[in-house]
This record gives C-alpha cells, sequence and structure tokens, in this order.
C-alpha cells in the first residue's frame, strides 16, 4: 500500500527491509565475502512489479547509508540508479532525487553513472511485443508521460550540477556517445535533439558544443540525402512508386529505419519520401524553432541573447559547415538567424568577406566563401538593396586589384589551380547581378546603369584570366544577357570562343585529370539553392528569394546556351528557368520551439523553462 503524501513527508526513514537486514549490515557482509543477501538485494530492486512504496522505503534506507555506497559497491548502485522513477507517483520521484543528490554529494565517483543514466531517459522507450520468442513489434513507447519524465530528466541534471559545479565537464562526453545513431526513427531523433538543445538553457556554457554536436550529426544526414535523391524521391512518390526503391527495403534488417514508413504518418502531413530527407526536415524544425525560441522573448528580439547564439552559430558554421561541400538545407539555420536583424546579416557577410580575401585561408575556403556570399545576397529576401551594393562595393574592386596585380606577370592565364578565389569571387558577383539587377535599376534608371557601368564589368570579362570560362555556363549565360541588355559588356563573343576551345586547358582545383571548359572547374555549388524540405520549409519560405523568370526585349539572349550539354547538378532552379513560386506552401510559420514541439506530429516535449508564453 503506498503512503500517501502526508504521511511520507511526517514518516521516518525505514531501517529495515523485506528480508529482515538492514542495507549497512548487507553492505558489510560482502565486503567480508558474503555475497548471499547482497545478490538477493540487486533481485529485490530488479524486480519488474516493484511497487511505489517498496520503491521509496529502498531509496530511504539506501540514503541513510548512502557514505557507505563506495567504488566496491558500483554493480549495486548502478541498479539502484535505474529503478523505475519515472512514471510514478510524485512522492517516488523526489525520494529518488534526494537520493540522487546525496549520492553525488558524498561519493562524486558516481557523478558520471548518474549523468549516464539520466541522459539514457532522453529518448522514447521501446515496447517490445513477443509472441513465443520472436519480437513481432518493436517501436517507439508512445507514452503520454514523455513530457512529464523530459522535465524531470532536466530538473534531475539541475539538481546534480547544484551538488557538482564540474557537472558540465563531465556531461558534454556523455551527450556524444548516447546520440543515437542517425539511422533510428526520426521520433527516437527528434526528442534526443529537442532535450540536447534544452540543456543549453540550464548548462549555457555546453551551447556551443551542442549545437557542434547537433548540426554535425544533421550535417551527415544533409550529405547523405542529395539534392538530386530528393527530387528523385519526391518525383517517384508523386507518381505513386515507392520513393525508396522496392530492392533497398527488401533488405533493410534495421528496425529502427523508417525507408518505408509514410503510410503511418497522420494524413495532412508534409512527409519528405526520401526517409534521411525526412529525418533531417524534422530535425531542422526543432533548430529553427529553438533558434527563435532563443532569440526571441515573449515576442521581442533579445538582442544580447541573439549576438551570443550568433557568436555560437558562427563557430560551428566555421569549423563544419563551411568545409562540408554541397550540404543543402542545413546552413540555413544562420540564414534564418540572420533573418532577425539586419546587423546580424551584414556581420555574416563581413565575416565571409575577411575568409574569402584572406590569402592565409586555403584555396578551397576561400572559393566556398565567395559561393556564400554570391548564394546569400541572391537569395536573402531580407537583405536591402544598399546592403548588396555595399557588398559590390567591396567585391568588385578586390576584383580589378587581382587583375591589376596579375596582368603584368607571368600567371595572368585561365587557371583555375592558380586563381580559384578570383574565379569564385567572379561568379559570385555575376550570381549576385542576375538576382538583383531588376532592384538596380528601378525607380531610377539612369541613377541604376551609372552604378552598374561604374563596376566596370567589361575589364573583368575581358582580362587575361578569362572567368566566362570557369564560371557555371548557365551563371555565364543569364549574366551576358543581362549585360547585353544593360549595354554594359557583350560577352557573346568570348562565350563562343571558349566553346570552341575543347582543349583540356582548365585544370580542376581538386588536382588530378584535366576538365574541359564548360564543366564545373570550381567546383562550385550554391549554398543557398531552393529549400526542399516540407515542414522546415515553410519557416524559410518568406525570406528566401525565389528565382522570378527575366523578362527582356533580348529575351533570346537569355536561353541562349553556352554549350548544350553542360547544364550541371549544382544549377539551381533559375538555371532551368523554373520557378518554386508555385510549389512554396503559403501559411504561417511555425513561430517557436515551444508550439513546433507540442505539435500532434511531435512527442509533445513541455516547453523549455524560458519560454513563458502561453500555448
Amino acid at each position: 500500500m503506498e503512503v500517501d503524501g502526508g504521511e511520507f513527508i511526517s514518516s521516518p526513514i525505514f531501517k529495515t527491509v523485506r528480508f529482515g537486514g538492514t542495507v549497512t549490515n548487507i553492505l558489510d557482509k560482502f565486503l567480508q565475502g558474503d555475497t548471499n543477501d547482497y545478490e538477493l538485494l540487486k533481485h529485490q530492486l530488479l524486480d519488474p512489479d516493484i511497487k511505489d512504496a517498496q520503491i521509496i522505503r529502498w531509496l530511504q534506507e539506501f540514503r541513510s547509508c548512502v557514505t557507505h555506497l563506495t567504488k566496491d559497491f558500483e554493480q549495486l548502485v548502478s541498479v539502484i540508479l535505474r529503478l523505475p522513477w519515472l512514471g510514478r507517483s510524485q512522492d517516488v520521484v523526489e525520494e529518488y532525487l534526494a537520493f540522487l543528490s546525496n549520492l553525488v554529494s558524498a561519493q562524486t565517483v558516481y557523478l558520471r553513472s548518474c549523468l549516464s543514466v539520466t541522459v539514457s531517459h532522453f529518448i522514447p522507450g521501446r515496447i517490445v511485443i513477443k509472441e513465443g520468442d520472436v519480437d513481432i513489434s518493436d517501436s517507439d513507447d508512445d507514452d503520454e508521460n514523455l513530457p512529464r519524465n523530459f522535465d524531470l530528466c532536466h530538473r534531475a541534471l539541475e539538481i546534480i550540477a547544484r551538488y557538482v559545479p564540474s557537472t558540465s565537464r563531465f556531461l558534454m562526453p556523455i551527450l556524444r556517445e548516447k546520440f543515437p545513431f542517425i539511422n533510428k526513427s526520426a521520433r527516437t531523433l527528434e526528442c534526443y535533439v529537442h532535450n540536447l538543445l534544452r540543456i543549453t538553457v540550464a548548462f549555457p556554457a555546453l551551447r556551443q558544443e551542442i549545437l557542434e554536436l547537433v548540426i554535425g550529426k544533421l550535417l551527415r544526414l544533409d550529405v547523405s540525402a542529395p539534392r538530386s535523391d530528393i527530387e528523385d524521391a519526391e518525383e517517384n512518390a508523386a507518381q505513386g512508386a515507392d520513393g525508396n526503391g522496392q530492392e533497398e527495403g527488401l533488405f533493410d534488417m534495421d528496425e529502427d529505419e523508417e525507408n518505408v514508413t509514410n503510410s503511418s504518418r497522420p494524413p495532412g502531413v508534409d512527409v519528405m519520401a526520401h526517409a534521411s530527407a525526412d529525418r533531417l526536415d524534422i530535425l531542422m524544425m526543432v533548430l529553427l524553432a529553438y533558434i527563435k525560441d532563443l532569440s526571441y522573448v515573449k515576442g521581442t528580439l533579445e538582442l544580447t541573447l541573439t549576438k551570443e547564439l550568433y557568436r555560437d552559430l558562427i563557430a560551428v558554421f566555421d569549423k563544419l559547415i563551411l568545409p562540408t561541400h554541397a550540404s543543402c538545407h542545413v546552413q540555413y539555420a544562420i540564414f534564418y538567424l540572420c533573418s532577425f536583424r539586419l546587423g546580424l546579416a551584414e556581420a555574416f557577410l563581413e565575416h565571409l568577406w575577411k575568409k574569402m580575401q584572406s590569402p592565409s585561408n586555403p584555396a578551397v575556403i576561400r572559393q566556398t566563401a565567395a559561393g556564400y556570399i554570391g548564394s546569400f545576397l541572391a537569395r536573402a529576401k531580407f537583405l536591402p538593396l544598399p546592403t548588396v551594393k555595399a557588398c559590390l562595393d567591396l567585391l568588385v574592386p578586390w576584383l580589378h586589384q587581382y587583375i591589376d596585380s596579375q596582368d603584368a606577370g607571368s600567371k595572368a592565364f585561365c587557371d583555375v589551380t592558380l586563381h580559384g578565389p578570383f574565379y569564385a569571387t567572379c561568379q559570385a558577383v555575376f550570381y549576385t547581378l542576375v538576382f538583383r539587377h531588376r532592384q538596380m535599376v528601378e525607380g531610377n534608371l539612369r541613377k541604376g546603369l551609372a552604378y552598374l557601368q561604374m563596376l566596370n564589368f567589361e575589364r573583368i570579362v575581358m582580362c587575361q584570366l578569362n572567368p566566362l570560362k570557369v564560371c557555371l555556363p548557365a551563371v555565364t549565360n543569364m549574366f551576358a544577357a543581362i549585360t547585353r541588355k544593360y549595354q554594359l559588356v557583350f560577352c557573346y563573343t568570348i562565350i563562343e570562343r571558349n566553346n570552341r576551345q575543347m582543349l583540356p586547358v582548365v585544370r580542376s582545383s581538386l588536382g588530378g585529370d584535366s576538365l574541359t571548359a564548360n564543366a564545373n572547374p570550381l567546383d562550385s555549388f550554391f549554398p543557398f539553392d531552393p529549400y526542399l524540405l516540407k515542414r522546415s520549409g515553410k519557416i524559410i519560405q518568406p525570406i528566401y528569394q525565389v528565382w522570378e523568370e527575366v523578362s527582356m526585349c533580348d529575351g533570346d539572349e537569355a536561353k541562349r546556351p553556352a554549350k548544350k550539354d553542360s547544364v550541371t547538378e549544382e544549377e539551381d532552379d533559375f538555371l532551368r528557368g523554373e520557378s518554386l513560386q508555385s510549389e512554396a506552401v503559403v501559411g504561417l510559420t511555425p513561430g517557436s520551439y515551444e508550439s513546433h514541439m507540442r505539435s500532434p506530429s511531435s512527442m509533445g516535449s513541455s516547453p523549455i523553462a524560458f519560454l513563458q508564453r502561453p500555448f
């Protein structure tokens, strides 16, 4: 019979247990070599039918002799820590937390064990249904107590940290160790990532490391779901085919793999046909909602908190995102944060500019930074024209200075290995002009044209380094059409001459065999190409500049190919003349971490402590 709340509070600590001896006596016997009662004690603690009142009495007994629980009793302590306290009465919870605080205070040797057991509850339990000796079902537990359980786990971590100030130093390795494999169910990953990010509220010193851990895992998912694979899967799904392929499903023996789980999703939910993309979509929802809720307090942007988050994200960007080639979606975390305030976007551009123009950085990093600048200037709808022009006023003079330094030298010829950052910056400038030229001339055509003429594109295009030969053909084509329309420079003579030169005179920046002129010698990609994930895409869509078809009197020039069959995989929607407007889902942006985690498709974690908004 369980003890009620009032009786429990006033009751004394029990000194005896069911078999008649005290825990202290059993521990003493164990040290003397008599292990019978010790094994019986462990057996009783492991009883699957153990009652709340029994758990309370055991924990009270152990609290009374916690100083005796030395390293010699590691197995026993492990059993105690794994007592089923979650989902039990509040009396059990309070007694367990009291034992936890007593244990780490008296025996710090068990700090790691306490942390490890607590973190292990960051994911849903497993429900195994057996038929005979065969597991016929193994799935996530849909326990409605999960929000309460997660709250209690975070409370346990805070209690431990209160008694052991060095907790955070021991916690981070455990968080890395316990991270589920990326092929686990989306629900498991969502719960764990949510709880990781929630830890940063109580342990702000761990935020950068936790963001690094989370983003590193998301990048693994991102690169395992290439853009072409996602598009193919969606196309196949739209045609009624299995987007993941029958053969993959036949030999997929991982029960956590969700390759063919779309049918189990609630109707109306935007499910990705590609399994890895579906997981990534859910996790990006969690990350983006976290970014917003950490930056906005009661609907108001807290600039100090946002700047701190920006610094941590930029550190992770430099370490993980920038060096990762062809990631499609994870970089939108920094894109989204920059949309909150113009100063953040300008700081991001300045950071990229320093990366690009510094000779101390490897060429590949400088080229990637240039790609980020061009893609960000083109795609960030929240960037005003003065900011775009300010960036061009840095990039274009740098190009002219580079030409000045090379024209009279012995290396003034087209070679990606020698001039990679130059070509990447040229492509960034051309790409920006393709997207922003209308804004530059609308309202005051004469003033806009004067600005474009001042940039002196003709000198860049005509220089001996021949950037039109290296830039992606589709970018070159559109740039040529626009500059011809405004009579800035006539590029087609150079383009046609480059097309006639089929000799492999351009080397890849990665080394190895030479490539023909119309391949992708820069190995370039546009980091902010259209966002393909459906759920999290609703957050990105309002701040994203889609490609709008160019309409000009010389319209044929925009469609003239630099060379047939030269379209590359990195080409973005504007290169194919497509518009994502018809595909974008227009609706309210899921506004908060809290609201997402309480959505019907989520596991329903309770709001973070700092979130005070009513749901």
